[in-house]
């Protein structure tokens, strides 16, 4: 099945994941197959993410959000960081216009102090720019750590208790849900993780909690269009319980 006909069965299908989260892995593992930079491999990666944002985009996914550093890829070789801060900033730039016409709006997960100033004011520059747009809403996870995040919620929680503006008996999960960076945003549906790697990898550990889950052995250099077109249909046909059994979903559904 071509791509355009996968596109029309999934959207003939309408079970549409909301949210869709991405863990990009395998660029360094392409680059060095082909004896080439590891930074190589982030490179071609950009390909496969604007055409996975686009096919979103198509077939109607509200938020896609990519894993694109993380706390720790701090501690990895100071010349490859200063590459895809690099690559980072270059992207901003060459993509932002793309994004606009495709009514794409642009935020950002983690912790945005961190980057270097031309990468932090490029980003910042364009989800100025993206603000108003009303279609995908593209989340990119810029140094961010899952359990950092935690610590920081649970922080803010415990603030608010002290100064008296929230009373512990109610804390809920909604509490916790909406002092997340991702408060306002609904859980993923479905985690993509590339490479064949079968881990979650300090991303979004509590959002995650009833996401399906789908590995693709493809690097993440050489998952196009098709691949993730592939994984909503996979998405698409399989029943979700949330700790249900079978015959009570079927009933709801009914």
């Amino acid at each position: 099945m071509d791509c355009e006909q996968l596109k029309q069965q999934i959207l003939e299908n309408g079970n549409i994941p909301a949210h869709v989260a991405v863990i990009m892995d395998g660029n360094g593992r392409w680059a060095r197959g082909r004896g080439l930079a590891r930074v190589a491999g982030h490179g071609e990666g950009i390909n496969s993410v604007r055409e996975v944002v686009r096919a979103a985009g198509e077939i109607d996914v509200r938020y896609l959000t990519l894993y694109t550093f993380s706390t720790e890829n701090w501690s990895r070789p100071a010349s490859e960081v200063s590459a895809l801060m690099r690559l980072l900033l270059k992207t901003i730039r060459t993509e932002v216009s793309d994004l606009n016409k495709n009514n794409v709006r642009l935020q950002v997960i983690g912790n945005l102090k961190d980057l270097p100033l031309a990468a932090r004011k490029g980003m910042e520059g364009a989800m100025r720019l993206l603000k108003k747009n009303t279609g995908l809403t593209l989340n990119l996870a810029l140094s961010y750590s899952s359990r950092r995040e935690i610590t920081d919620a649970t922080r803010h929680i415990a603030q608010r208790v002290l100064s008296g503006e929230l009373s512990p008996e109610n804390i809920d999960e909604d509490t916790v849900s909406q002092s997340l960076n991702t408060a306002n945003i609904p859980d993923p549906d479905l985690l993509i993780r590339t490479s064949g790697e079968l881990r979650i990898s300090n991303f979004l550990l509590w959002q995650l909690a009833y996401t399906e889950i789908y590995v693709s052995d493809l690097l993440w250099p050489d998952f196009r269009r098709q691949a993730f077109l592939t994984a909503v249909a996979s998405f698409q046909n399989r029943e979700r319980r949330f700790g249900k059994v079978s015959e009570q979903v079927k009933l709801a559904n009914d």
